[in-house]
C-alpha cells in the first residue's frame, strides 16, 4: 500500500497530501528527494529509492501548471499500475488547479476511486497472468530453464538495488583475505624474523618534530582566494548554439520532445568536449527535455535559447552550494569553544594535497588564525619531509611521528597537542590511496571516525573526466561502507588543482559536484602559495556554454 501521496508546487507549497497534512513532509523520504534531485534538476528519472533504502520513490511533473506529484511506498512491495495511478491523479488534479488555490481536501474522494480503479485493474492483470502461469506450467519447465542464469526485474520499474553489487564486492573481499599471504617480498626474497627492521629506514629526524625552525617566513603576497573575480556575461546569443539551430521555428507553440533532441544532442556532445562526463551530460539533458516538455514557447523564442537558459540556469543552481560552508566563521566559532578546526585532506595520489594544504595553510595565516599541520601520510615515503619544508617556509609548528604508524593515532596526537599551545585550526594530511585500495581506505575510515574532523576535504585534479565521478562515487560509498558508526562521515568539500592546466576544459568541477553534492571550496591554480582561489560558478557556466 501507499505510504505517503503527496502534491505541491516547484515552489515547495503542498496542496494536497494522501497522509494527512503538510507536516508528513518533515523528515521524510520525499524531503531528501527534493533537496538531492528536484531543487538541483539532478535527475529527469521517474523512480528512486529513499537514502535508508527502506522505501521507494516515484515521482510525475505537470510542468505546464509547475506541479509535483510524488508516491512513497514499502521498497519490498511491488505496487502494480502505480504509473497509470500518478498519470491519473495527474490528470484529475490538472482539472481542479487553480493558482491562487490552497486548498484540495475535496479531491480525497476523487484519489479514493481513483485508486480503486487502479486496484481493481491491478487484481484483473494477477488474476490474467496466474491463469497463464498454471497453463505455462502443464507443459513442464522448460519456462523455468529459459529464465535461469538471469536476475528478475521488478515489475513495478523500481529504482536499481545497489545490494546486490555490494554483496558480490564483500564475497571478493572475503576470498582475497582467505588467500594465504606467504608471497616473497618485492626483491623476491623471503624474510628473515632475524632481520632489521624496516622501521630502521625512517631518516626523519626526532628531534625536529614539533619545532618551528629559525627560517624567515614566506611572503609571496595576497591569497587569490580573498580577490574578486571580475565575470562578464558570457556568449551573446550569436554563438556556436543559436547559428547551429536558427532555421528551428520560432513563434509561441508548445515544446515536444521532437523539436528538443536536435539542440539537446549538440548540447551533449559540447559538454562532454568540455570534459564533463558522458553520464552526467546525458542526465543533465534528460532532465532539461522533462523541465521543458508540454511548455509553451514565447513570441520570437526559439528552441535553441530557451534550452540554453534552461541549461545554464541549472548549472548555476547544482554549482552553487545548497549548504554554507564558511571556514573562517567556522574556525572563530570553534575557537570560542577553546578547541582546534580541523580540515583533512584525502584523495588518490598525485593530486597535489600536501601542496594545496599548504595553500590553504598560507590563507589562514593571512587571516591572522594559527595553523598546525599534521603529517599523517606515513605511508608515503618522503611524504613528512615534503611537509616539514612547506612548515619550514611558512613558519608554522608540525606534528609528525615519522613513517609505518597509525595514522588515527598520529592524528588524534596532533589535535591534543594543538589543543595544548591553543592552535586555531590543524591541517591533516594523509597518504593518497585508490579507491578500490581497502586497507587504505579502512585506515581513512578510522582516522575521520575517531578523530570526527569539522571539514574533510575530497583533493580531486581537474584534469580528470569520467574518472572524476568514479573517485568520488566510491570514496564516499567506502567511507560508508566501512564506517564504524551507524552516521556514516562522507566527504564534505572539494578541493580542486591543476585548474590552470586545463583552459576551458572545466567540466570536472561539474561532474564532481553533481555526483557527490558536495561544494568546490578551493581552487588550485598554479605553484605558489598564493594560487588558491575561490570556484566562480558563473565562469564555469559560461565556459562550458561557450
Amino acid at each position: 500500500m501507499l505510504e505517503e501521496l503527496l502534491i505541491f508546487t516547484r515552489g515547495g507549497l503542498i496542496l494536497w497530501a494522501l497522509s494527512g497534512g503538510g507536516g508528513s513532509l518533515k523528515a521524510s523520504p520525499v524531503d531528501a528527494l527534493i533537496r538531492s534531485y528536484l531543487l538541483e534538476d539532478r535527475s529527469a528519472d521517474g523512480a528512486g529509492v529513499s537514502q535508508d533504502g527502506k522505501h521507494a520513490l516515484k515521482w510525475a511533473f505537470h510542468n505546464g501548471l509547475g506541479l509535483v506529484f510524488v508516491a512513497v511506498y514499502r521498497r519490498v512491495l511491488r505496487l502494480l499500475r502505480l504509473d497509470d495511478l500518478l498519470a491519473a491523479v495527474r490528470a484529475e488534479f490538472a482539472r481542479v488547479y487553480h493558482p491562487k488555490r490552497t486548498s484540495y481536501d475535496g479531491f480525497s474522494d476523487v484519489f479514493r476511486q481513483l485508486h480503486l480503479e487502479a486496484q481493481a485493474r491491478a487484481d484483473e492483470m494477477n488474476s490474467g497472468n496466474a491463469g497463464g502461469s498454471k497453463q505455462a506450467g502443464s507443459d513442464g519447465d522448460s519456462g523455468k530453464k529459459e529464465n535461469s542464469g538471469g536476475d528478475p526485474k521488478p515489475k513495478d520499474g523500481g529504482a536499481f538495488d545497489l545490494s546486490t553489487l555490494q554483496n558480490l564486492r564483500n564475497r571478493v573481499i572475503r576470498r582475497n583475505n582467505k588467500k594465504p599471504n606467504n608471497k616473497p617480498d618485492i626483491k623476491g626474497r623471503h624474510k628473515n624474523p632475524n632481520e632489521p627492521s624496516d622501521k630502521k629506514l625512517d631518516f626523519s629526524d626526532a628531534a625536529e618534530r614539533g619545532k618551528v625552525t629559525d627560517h624567515v617566513a614566506i611572503k609571496e603576497g595576497q591569497s587569490k582566494m580573498d580577490k574578486d573575480e571580475q565575470v562578464g556575461d558570457g556568449p551573446q546569443a550569436k554563438g556556436w548554439f543559436s547559428s547551429v539551430f536558427q532555421s528551428i521555428a520560432v513563434g509561441n507553440k508548445v515544446i515536444d520532445m521532437s523539436g528538443l533532441q536536435p539542440a539537446l544532442k549538440a548540447l551533449k556532445d559540447r559538454l562532454m568536449t568540455k570534459n564533463v562526463a558522458e553520464e552526467i551530460a546525458e542526465k543533465l539533458c534528460e532532465s532539461i527535455a522533462a523541465s521543458l516538455e508540454g511548455k509553451k514557447l514565447g513570441s520570437f523564442t526559439s528552441i535553441a535559447s530557451t534550452v540554453r537558459a534552461a541549461m545554464e540556469k541549472a548549472l548555476l543552481r547544482i554549482l552553487t552550494p545548497s549548504r554554507s560552508i564558511d571556514i573562517l566563521r567556522d574556525v572563530h566559532a570553534a575557537k570560542e569553544r577553546e578547541r582546534p578546526y580541523v580540515i583533512v585532506f584525502v584523495g588518490v595520489n598525485g593530486v597535489g594535497k600536501s601542496t594545496n594544504l599548504a595553500k590553504v595553510a598560507y590563507w589562514l595565516l593571512q587571516h591572522d588564525l594559527s595553523v598546525t599541520l599534521a603529517a599523517c601520510d606515513t605511508f608515503r615515503s618522503g611524504a613528512v619531509e615534503q611537509l616539514r619544508i612547506h612548515a619550514r617556509r611558512l613558519q608554522i609548528p608540525i606534528f609528525e611521528k615519522g613513517y609505518e604508524r597509525d595514522t588515527a593515532v598520529v592524528a588524534k596526537q596532533a589535535i591534543q597537542e594543538a589543543t595544548r599551545t591553543k592552535s586555531d585550526v590543524v591541517l591533516v594530511d594523509t597518504a593518497g590511496r585508490m579507491q578500490d585500495n581497502e586497507p587504505l581506505m579502512r585506515a581513512l575510515s578510522k582516522l575521520i571516525n575517531i578523530n570526527s574532523p569539522d571539514l574533510v576535504l575530497f583533493v580531486g585534479e581537474a584534469l580528470v573526466g569520467n574518472d572524476a565521478v568514479d573517485q568520488l562515487t566510491q570514496f564516499n560509498q567506502k567511507l560508508a561502507d566501512l564506517s564504524s558508526v551507524p552516521a556514516a562521515r562522507l566527504i564534505d568539500g572539494i578541493l580542486l588543482s591543476k585548474f590552470d592546466t586545463v583552459d576551458d576544459k572545466v567540466g570536472a568541477a561539474l561532474s564532481m559536484v553533481y555526483v557527490s553534492g558536495a561544494p568546490v571550496m578551493f581552487v588550485g591554480c598554479g605553484q605558489s602559495y598564493t594560487d588558491l582561489k575561490k570556484l566562480n560558478a558563473k565562469s564555469i557556466v559560461n565556459t562550458l556554454l561557450k
